[in-house]
């Protein structure tokens, strides 16, 4: 389950297979579950540092979500998985309750807490020298390297990790909606320094749509937020984000191009929320 550089699987593809008949699941990357009392659980630190921070100092999702593919990359190659970079993102989940800030020390503990047919979930613990706390639980689907399509999740995948995952079952389907048409629409220009190894634009990258929204509403940075990917962004295509604010504080985020959603964010502040970070 590490930072994958292949265009994602299409909806449909990926909503078919969860027709299988297997026991019964939950939709993956929607729980925080709780470390595994047995089983492989792969820990590691990162220094935040100048370029991961706010302007207050406080570590960016963006910054924070290139640590989780960081770890992820980290434990697959401890563990010597096969076709460990194969693997792309379907959807993240992160909660803050306390931001991570500039020079704190964040210990990163991850395992893999649920597995499907063909994807597993990851859920990471980040948890700074200074008080800082994030949770965050994500949904990898298993791609086979030649073909591109859905591949099984093997044996050998299962013994490293199905201790850990207890024998839950996680589904992979997508679970955010659509723009309405009543969102506000903006050029997503991509930049350069955005593209991959395969020249997509990498995962961490949609992020910061995520922390532009939340800059102008001035939160404090203890949020829930998730992104959804649905198809993959490659250089010279000319994205449109989407945007929408309800009353009641959520924040809905579509990037769209040629009209089909590629990938969506969510986002809302929790409370203590009380001055811009």
């Amino acid at each position: 389950m590490t930072t994958s550089y292949m265009e994602l699987v299409p909806n449909d593809v990926v909503n078919r297979i969860n027709l299988e008949p297997m026991t019964p699941r939950i939709d993956g990357a929607t729980e925080l579950v709780e470390p595994p009392s047995s089983g492989r659980l792969f820990s590691t630190s990162r220094k935040v540092r100048l370029g991961d921070v706010t302007p207050k100092g406080r570590l960016r999702l963006d910054s924070l979500s290139r640590y989780l593919q960081d770890v992820a990359n980290d434990d697959s190659r401890d563990a010597d998985i096969p076709d460990a970079m194969w693997w792309i993102l379907r959807r993240t989940r992160i909660v803050v309750s306390e931001p991570c800030a500039f020079d704190e020390t964040v210990e990163l503990t991850t395992w893999c807490s649920g597995t499907g047919s063909r994807w597993a979930e990851r859920r990471t613990m980040a948890v700074g020298s200074n008080g800082g706390r994030v949770d965050a639980v994500a949904i990898w689907v298993a791609i086979n390297s030649e073909t591109g399509a859905p591949r099984r999740v093997d044996d050998g995948f299962g013994a490293l990790y199905g201790e850990a995952a207890g024998g839950r079952r996680v589904r992979a389907r997508s679970l955010h909606g659509d723009p309405d048409g009543e969102e506000t629409s903006t050029p997503w220009p991509i930049r350069y320094t955005d593209l991959d190894l395969i020249g997509h634009v990498n995962n961490a990258i949609y992020w910061c749509a995520v922390e532009e929204s939340m800059a102008s509403q001035r939160t404090g940075g203890r949020v829930v937020a998730e992104i959804e990917f649905r198809a993959g962004i490659d250089a010279h295509t000319q994205p449109v984000l989407l945007e929408r604010a309800t009353s009641d504080g959520q924040n809905f985020g579509w990037f769209v191009i040629d009209e089909a959603v590629v990938a969506s964010y969510l986002w809302s502040a929790t409370d203590g929320n009380s001055s811009e970070r």
